[in-house]
């Protein structure tokens, strides 16, 4: 399984943790917002999105360090009355939990770091907000490897 299949898996069954406020559906299936029921919010969409990668050392042909830059993206929903304060307490509470091991359980030292590096908030009519986070991880492998 490649490394940026790996941390998707992760990212989700982390996002699943958070106790308060508890995501009802964490996914990477995309969804349909306005057909979820009301029991199922908030709601996060875990997508991987965009990649930049460089070559660190040269070597064989098979050899090599490269590192990577991964950008996730978080859509999330919340519903109801008190939007602002519903989707500030999402997105505190999204922050927490990934900062909590930003080496996303490799004690190896693959991944160098990861962190949430934007908030994008998302005009929508009531009874719905939504906002986008880009959770970035930055990792590396030898080439060839991932």
């Amino acid at each position: 399984m490649s490394i940026r299949e790996e941390l998707a898996k992760d990212i989700v069954t982390t996002l699943k943790e958070i106790e308060d406020p508890k995501p009802v559906l964490v996914t990477r299936e995309p969804f349909d917002v306005e057909k979820l029921a009301i029991t199922q919010f908030p709601a996060i969409l875990v997508q991987t999105g965009d990649e930049e990668k460089e070559t660190v050392t040269m070597g064989l042909p098979s050899a090599g360090i490269r590192t990577g830059t991964i950008n996730y993206q978080l859509r999330c929903f919340v519903r109801g009355n008190e939007l602002d304060t519903k989707r500030n307490d999402l997105i505190e509470s999204i922050e927490e939990i990934l900062d909590t091991d930003r080496y996303r359980g490799y004690t190896d030292f693959t991944v160098l770091d990861s962190q949430i590096t934007q908030i994008e908030v998302i005009e929508r009519l009531q009874p719905l907000a939504e906002f986008n986070m880009t959770f970035v991880v930055n990792y590396k492998h030898v080439r060839g490897a991932n």
